[in-house]
Order: C-alpha cells, then sequence, then structure tokens
C-alpha cells in the first residue's frame, strides 16, 4: 500500500459501506473452571473465539455450548455469562465491535451491508455461532489484529482497519453459506424464501433491482437463488421479473394514455429501447403494436 493509496477493492467497499466496522477491544485470555463472570450487556458486539477448551455461553436465557474453533458472535445489550466446562481450562479471543457512520462518526448498531442484512433477520436471533478450522481465514486475520495492536510501527494502524474490514468481509460470507446450508434440507423453508423473494419482486418490479437485490433479501447467494428459485417456480427470477414487467406494461398500454416511454420507466426500465426489446421478445410484438390491436380491439 504505497504512498497511502488502497487497493481498488478496499476503495469499492469503503465506498459503498455508510457504516464502517470499528474495534472496540481485543482480548487474549486463558480461564479454568475456578473462574467466574457475572451477567452483563453492552452497547456493542462482541465476537469469541475459542482456540481450546469447552465453555456455554448463557445469552439472554439461551445457552450455547461452543468448544475449540467455534466462534460466537453476541447481539447488542444482550445480557450473556460466560462457564468455563473444560477441567483443563479455555483459551479464547474476545473481539469487541460496533459500527460508525462514516459521514458524521455516529454510533450505529448496524453494520457492513452483508452482515447486516444477515444479523438483523429474526432468523438469528439474540447470537450467531459459526464453525471454523484453525487454518481459517478468520482465524488468520483474527491473529492478525491482536498482533498489530501491539505494534508501534508506522502504517500499522491502517493495516489494522484494513485487517478488519477484511475480517468482516469474510464473516458475511461464511454466515450466509451457513444460513444457507441450514435451509438446504428444509424444503418447506425454502420454499417459503421462494415466496418472499416473489412477494420482494411484485412490490418492487418497478424499482432497478437486480438478481443481487432479490438474493440478498432473502440471505442467499446469487447462484444457489437462482437454482432454487428455478426449481420451485419454472423460471428464472431474472425472467419472472421481466415477465412481471411486462404484464403491468400490458395493462398500462390498455388503460391508459401514458406515454410508452412514460410506462417503460414505471414499471423499472432505465431507457424505452430496453423496454421495446424485451416486451417484443415476450409479447411478439413492439409495444405501439400492442397498444394499437388492444385499443382497436376494445372499440369493436
Amino acid at each position: 500500500m504505497d504512498g497511502g493509496i488502497l487497493p481498488k477493492a478496499w476503495e469499492s467497499l469503503l465506498n459503498s459501506s455508510t457504516f464502517l466496522p470499528v474495534i472496540v477491544k481485543t482480548i487474549e485470555r486463558f480461564h479454568d473452571t475456578t473462574w467466574s463472570m457475572e451477567p452483563n450487556r453492552h452497547e456493542f458486539y462482541e465476537m469469541v473465539y475459542i482456540k481450546r477448551g469447552n465453555a456455554v455461553f448463557e445469552i439472554s436465557g439461551y445457552p450455547a455450548e461452543i468448544g475449540p474453533n467455534d466462534i460466537i458472535i453476541i447481539k447488542p445489550n444482550q445480557f450473556h455469562k460466560f462457564i468455563v466446562k473444560s477441567e483443563s481450562g479455555c483459551e479464547f479471543i474476545v473481539l469487541n465491535f460496533k459500527f460508525v457512520n462514516e459521514f458524521d462518526l455516529q454510533f450505529s448498531g448496524v453494520s457492513l451491508e452483508y452482515f447486516l442484512d444477515f444479523v438483523s433477520g429474526k432468523e438469528s436471533g439474540s447470537f450467531l455461532t459459526l464453525k471454523v478450522s484453525q487454518k481459517n481465514e478468520i482465524i488468520n486475520i483474527l491473529n492478525r489484529i491482536l498482533k498489530e495492536k501491539e505494534n508501534p510501527d508506522i502504517g500499522s494502524e491502517l493495516l489494522n482497519y484494513m485487517l478488519v474490514m477484511e475480517l468482516f468481509v469474510l464473516i458475511s460470507r461464511a454466515l450466509k453459506m451457513e444460513w444457507e446450508n441450514s435451509i438446504k434440507n428444509k424444503s418447506s423453508k425454502l420454499k417459503e424464501l421462494i415466496q418472499v423473494s416473489v412477494s420482494y419482486i411484485n412490490n418492487n418490479y418497478e424499482r432497478e433491482i437486480s438478481l443481487k437485490d432479490i438474493a440478498q433479501y432473502v440471505f442467499l447467494s446469487t447462484s444457489y437463488f437462482t437454482r432454487a428459485f428455478k426449481e420451485e417456480t419454472g423460471i428464472s427470477p431474472i425472467n419472472y421479473l421481466l415477465k412481471t414487467r411486462i404484464e403491468r406494461a400490458k395493462e398500462l398500454l390498455k388503460d391508459s394514455t401514458l406515454k410508452i416511454s412514460d410506462i417503460a420507466l414505471s414499471v423499472g426500465f432505465s431507457n424505452q429501447q430496453r423496454f421495446n426489446d424485451i416486451f417484443k421478445k415476450y409479447v411478439k410484438m413492439t409495444p405501439l403494436q400492442y397498444r394499437k390491436e388492444n385499443v382497436g380491439m376494445a372499440k369493436l
């Protein structure tokens, strides 16, 4: 990163994110079964990675057993207590973080887009868990953050900030993968998500939404979502979106005197030429031909 110039990938991420992660505190600890902790809560997220041993978190009345290479992320303002279970003790890393608005530096309980989309969902409850391996990149980043926190060298602060950004990109991907895996064998849940996505399309077709937007709405990767949507409905999500727009356009062409260019914009197309091409593909005639034909039929 010569001269303080950020890689393009980071530049893009920073420019597209309203809320950015800030580390409040990092701790590396070892405790045995004689250690006790009073229930507490705080306004930031708390991530705990278990390096060795077994423990139980009691979070808002729910027990969560965790062991080696488990990560647990506790949401803000949740009462929680940590209980060591291993006779040989428990070694762990704690990372407390919050999110700050990059424009006015105000604290927020929200996060980077992907991470926020998942953790703000009702499905995830008061905490999230991840199972990783010792060689997982998330663990590598965690250890590097701890190391850089102690490094007084010039540029260490910037490097640590970039590491934190990378950490949350990796966590968000891992959470999405876990979410997908959790529903792959639950056909009723998958059907429900597809219906949710159909409703999302029906309610937002007039906006410039993309396949990525729709997939993110139900916390799925675009590839898995596309496959599941087509299996459930018999049509791809993009084709469903386009057909929904065209059906609404047909109604407007028949029942209104709006200009064709205005109809194109009102049903979600960025320009009339794109609308004309898609309309002809689906209806086998141009919008103008369709209007003339249907107006003529209405007068008979």
